[in-house]
């Protein structure tokens, strides 16, 4: 069995190894060395409340939200692979992520999205929900419950909201010294919504990587409203690596970098255009929406519309 000294080692390793920023390694590595110095991490048998330490000094430098040491119940296998058959699995129990897919009283779309799956895995469900809210006047994007997923899925949505070539976002990776640009696509199965249409994305605390990404981007582009609360700030993609039968650290070894800003939201998190409680979220974007389609005008097709519209704002109070 290895020792605490030991695992701390490995991870000092990971870190200066494969950590994005080479010169914050140091400075996290010397912060790792001066507390195993002080005995801090001495007693803490449980790999729970070890995890729970060192994750804390780990992010004490720069804040970095994606690095971290993990405690996992079931045994982390010392080369560990990607199982695509359990991914799969995993996508099935869940709809793939998408929770919630719904046309609101007044022609409002709402996608609630709880993860962001490969494209190539879910896109066939992103492309359905996509065309269900095609046609409505406004859409809302919820993200609230959202820990993040795959870039490439973040694109095909966004080509869904866009009507040119967009440029969303650029991965740099340390190991390749490489730069890897995220466009809209050029073509999209089923109807784009468009790129003119209100949008409105629901933030919380919560909200994680790959769902800040997909935030950040409309925001930059002014595509979107964000609504509810800041967002818990990592935009540094990585790797996991083994550490101990019950441990494994995630070492960020890219970084998110927005061709609009020039920099990501990592750390401050993405902030919302209006900050609301998360739990007031749908409720205040949805009657944005509403009056939004109040505006459209109420002859022939849109009467119902328009009556169905202000019921809604009469029941938001």
């Amino acid at each position: 069995m290895t020792s605490r000294n030991d695992q701390l080692d490995l991870l000092c390793s990971q870190v200066s190894d494969h950590y994005v920023f080479p010169d914050v390694a140091n400075e996290i590595v010397a912060v790792l060395r001066g507390r195993i110095a002080e005995g801090s991490y001495t007693g803490l048998d449980d790999d729970a409340a070890f995890a729970e330490a060192v994750t804390r000094d780990l992010q004490s430098v720069n804040g970095d939200k994606h690095l971290r040491l993990l405690h996992s119940v079931e045994v982390v296998p010392e080369h560990d692979a990607f199982d695509l058959e359990a991914y799969r699995e995993q996508a099935g129990l869940c709809a793939y992520g998408f929770a919630r897919v719904e046309l609101l009283a007044g022609n409002v779309g709402l996608l609630d999205i709880r993860s962001l799956y490969d494209a190539g895995l879910a896109g066939e469900r992103a492309t359905a929900a996509m065309t269900l809210v095609a046609g409505a006047d406004a859409l809302i994007v919820d993200l609230r419950r959202n820990g993040g997923g795959s870039p490439n899925m973040i694109a095909l949505l966004c080509s869904y909201l866009f009507d040119e070539p967009t440029h969303l976002n650029s991965l740099y990776w340390r190991a390749s010294d490489t730069t890897e640009q995220y466009w809209t696509l050029p073509y999209v199965p089923g109807a784009r919504y468009g790129g003119e249409k209100p949008v409105y994305v629901l933030t919380s605390a919560y909200t994680f990587s790959g769902a800040e990404e997909l935030s950040y981007n409309l925001q930059s582009r002014s595509r979107a409203t964000i609504v509810g609360e800041t967002t818990r700030g990592g935009a540094h993609p990585g790797t996991r690596y083994y550490i101990g039968p019950h441990l494994k650290s995630a070492v960020p070894s890219g970084r998110a970098i927005n061709p609009v800003t020039g920099t990501n939201w990592g750390g401050a998190g993405v902030q919302p255009d209006l900050k609301v409680a998360a739990d007031d979220a749908l409720d205040v974007a949805y009657g944005l929406a509403l009056q939004h389609v109040l505006t459209l005008g109420e002859e022939g097709a849109r009467r119902p519309v328009a009556d169905a519209a202000r019921g809604a704002l009469q029941e938001l109070g």
